[in-house]
């Protein structure tokens, strides 16, 4: 019988405030439920969703809340028969509604992980699960396939980079917009035209490149104002993916482009129980580790983060404050 001590360390969350800290804990190691694997983690990866939860908290929790969506590690325990089995290393996008990632033993539904492939880094496997399914869930909902013209927002991003690489293979034409320092990079992956989105002529600009034409779909990554400008930006019944909500839009837009709207949420699955949705995940985690195993999709840069509550308070805190170029990963398991 594998052995695991009874006890471990966690990060939490103590409340949830605009200038949040977390505090690390020792707390009773969690026992699994029929169906769930105990597993030991050994690397957790940071978004952009981590940070503005830590501001705003979210009705479900219960606090002190361990925060921390996207996770690698080992099986230590698992139920006679199921799959994966003790020993085998997986990743997964966990339950936003429940305890997180940033501790060193999570139980966890058995269908909701992927098993890594033995040769693929761990640190990279925990960078793919948000951004990537993100990336691949938008590029579905939008249906994109060849000769699509699609603009894709924050290019630089993680979501970005995947929806670039990911809508190239389906043969979209793809334009983006980033920091100019990154455009060398954006087009090495796949990107066919990138813009600076502090740039005041950037319509202007889009024009040019469309020759006056419109986009035929839109990765809305930034919401707000940027939403209305990107309905704007496409054709009559065009399509948009919307990563952040949607403003309140005048109705005269929506009569005159009739667009077709799509909300992108990963936490959705969860929220709803719905168990296709979570075993798709799974899915999509084996489409994003075998993509970038085999050397087809490029991962983000991996920026490592150490395992101390400062550390990820920092993190975040600097994530919210945007600019990051690369995940930034935290080192669980010693």
């Amino acid at each position: 019988m594998t052995q695991f001590p009874s006890t471990m360390k966690a990060i939490m969350l103590e409340k949830a405030e605009d200038n949040f800290t977390f505090k690390m804990h020792e707390i009773a190691v969690p026992e699994r439920k029929e169906c769930q694997l105990l597993i030991r983690v050994e690397y957790v990866g940071l978004n952009p969703v981590d940070g503005k939860l830590a501001k705003k908290g979210f009705p479900e929790w219960q606090y002190p809340h361990i925060p921390g969506l996207d996770a690698v590690g080992t099986v230590v325990d698992a139920p006679v028969g199921v799959f994966p089995n003790i020993g085998d290393r997986v990743m997964w996008h966990a339950d936003l509604s429940q305890q997180g990632m940033l501790s060193e033993y999570v139980a966890v539904p058995n269908f909701a992980v992927s098993q890594m492939p033995q040769d693929l880094d761990a640190a990279t496997a925990a960078s793919l699960p948000c951004a990537g399914m993100t990336a691949l869930f938008a590029l579905d909902k939008l249906q994109i396939q060849e000769g699509d013209m699609l603009l894709i927002e924050a290019g630089a991003g993680a979501v970005g980079q995947f929806a670039i690489q990911f809508a190239k293979q389906r043969g979209a034409t793809v334009v983006t917009t980033a920091s100019k320092k990154h455009h060398t990079y954006l087009k090495k992956i796949g990107a066919d035209e990138t813009f600076d989105y502090h740039d005041k002529n950037l319509l202007k600009k889009f024009k040019v490149a469309l020759c006056n034409g419109q986009f035929d779909a839109v990765i809305d990554s930034i919401g707000g104002e940027n939403t209305i400008r990107n309905l704007e930006l496409l054709r009559f019944c065009g399509r948009i993916a919307c990563l952040n909500g949607i403003p309140e839009l005048p109705n005269e837009l929506l009569f005159r482009k009739a667009p077709v709207i799509n909300i992108v949420s990963l936490g959705g699955a969860w929220l709803t129980r719905s168990l296709c949705a979570q075993q798709r995940m799974s899915f999509m985690g084996n489409l994003l580790m075998d993509s970038v195993n085999n050397g087809v999709i490029k991962a983000p840069k991996i920026i490592p983060i150490e395992f101390d509550a400062q550390a990820v308070t920092q993190a975040l805190h600097k994530q919210l404050d945007g600019g990051i170029f690369g995940k930034q990963i935290v080192k669980v398991a010693r």
